[in-house]
């Protein structure tokens, strides 16, 4: 009798913690967090098998060269040597570590930092030898975005509280680029499924869903005084989900995702609106109670449009400038970008070549290499000024989620 009491005791139990982890999938991420807080990560350098795989004009050749199963923030390779030494990269982790020469370090993060809702380390950004992160935060049950201080875990910006709990913080994004004196930073609308959240990107007193300007000055002067009120600037505003930030001399560039499709390359300019969520060439998700289609034509309602719109999306991530090879190879103006997941309709996994006419207001052409099936491609390896590494032989790095870093390399050009 007590053994068939114990079994229905164990049975009401295991259906009580389904309901309960159903209705409050964040407590999970809590209890995850708490017995992964301390957890061992294990870099490897690897020499992987070199595989092969066909563009237009080109052989696409890559291999992995260093292994470890987190996804990155952002990777900082800044020796000039173009001799490249895996010891000499920094990673750092969505879920706030720095993984270099096969030791990982918990990062010197605020209380406030959560991993709860896709949270993390979203960027990383440096200014003469201070390390800074956009991170996600929560103070009670006020979820927000703030930049901080790594020297001491200060933070020197904090957003508003988003407005509802409907919140993705994949949808943050992020990126940033150096100019003169200048730093800008991509900040996401994290949404779900929140048009309030959606909203924030059209509202001048949110920093959701725009691109950010600060001044070199005003950091200086944040980190000098311990201030918590870092002066910044909106430049441009209309963002959904801007993965990634470049630059090719003064024009500006950002790819973003957009929604089940509509993935877009837009050359940012200052004080100009991108539209969202008005207008997108993608389509609303099923929770959306009104018509499925938004407003394709942006110029028409007063926007900017993108240069190029990817349908179906295929999951962008990061953008930057091509590495010489391939510029040269062209003799036109290059971006090169990355992507995760795509769909059945256009698998992701990829890099995608834009050429851009001389004015780089234009597409010319895109190319997008299907790489593996499992090669969910995040971020490229820079300097600490997000620009592109590449070494003697004119390969670059990429991370791809979960697996590490992989070597690039294009060989085999077409006369």
């Amino acid at each position: 009798m007590k053994k068939y009491l114990f079994i229905i005791s164990w049975i009401l139990s295991l259906i009580i913690a389904i309901i309960f982890t159903f209705e409050n999938p964040n407590q999970i991420e809590v209890i995850k967090n708490y017995f992964n807080k301390d957890k061992a990560i294990y870099i490897n350098p690897e020499q992987g098998e070199v595989q092969r795989q066909p563009g237009n004009s080109f052989i696409v050749q890559f291999s992995k060269v260093l292994s470890f199963s987190e996804k990155t923030s952002f990777i900082i390779y800044d020796e000039e040597n173009l001799n490249f030494n895996v010891a000499s990269i920094e990673v750092y982790t969505q879920d706030g570590y720095l993984l270099k020469n096969t030791n990982s370090k918990k990062i010197n993060l605020p209380k406030n930092f959560t991993r709860e809702k896709n949270g993390g380390i979203k960027n990383i950004f440096v200014h003469d030898g201070n390390k800074f992160a956009l991170i996600s935060s929560k103070n009670n049950e006020c979820f927000y975005v703030s930049i901080v201080s790594l020297n001491n875990a200060k933070e020197l910006l904090k957003t508003k509280c988003l407005p509802e709990k409907y919140i993705d913080f994949n949808g943050v994004g992020s990126s940033s680029i150096h100019h003169e004196n200048k730093i800008y930073i991509s900040i996401g609308a994290p949404e779900q499924r929140s048009s309030k959240i959606a909203q924030l990107a059209q509202d001048d007193n949110s920093m959701f869903g725009k691109i950010i300007e600060i001044d070199k000055n005003d950091l200086d002067q944040a980190l000098l005084k311990n201030d918590s009120n870092l002066n910044v600037k909106i430049f441009t505003k209309g963002h959904r989900n801007p993965q990634g930030l470049t630059r090719i001399e003064d024009h500006f560039f950002s790819v973003e995702h957009g929604p089940r499709g509509g993935d877009e390359l837009n050359k940012i300019i200052k004080n100009k609106n991108y539209g969202w969520p008005k207008v997108s060439y993608g389509t609303k998700y099923f929770y959306d109670t009104e018509e499925r289609i938004y407003e394709v034509n942006h110029e028409k309602n007063q926007f900017m449009e993108p240069i190029f719109a990817l349908v179906p999306s295929v999951g962008i991530s990061a953008v930057n400038k091509c590495p010489l090879i391939l510029k040269n190879y062209y003799k036109k103006p290059c971006l090169l970008a990355l992507s995760l997941y795509g769909n059945s309709l256009r698998p992701g996994k990829s890099l995608i070549i834009y050429l851009l006419n001389e004015q780089m207001n234009q597409v010319h052409s895109v190319e997008k290499i299907f790489l593996r099936d499992y090669l969910k491609l995040r971020h490229f390896v820079t300097n600490s000024k997000n620009e592109l590494y590449e070494d003697k032989e004119g390969s670059i790095y990429i991370s791809a989620d979960n697996l590490g870093i992989y070597k690039i390399s294009f060989v085999d050009f077409t006369n």
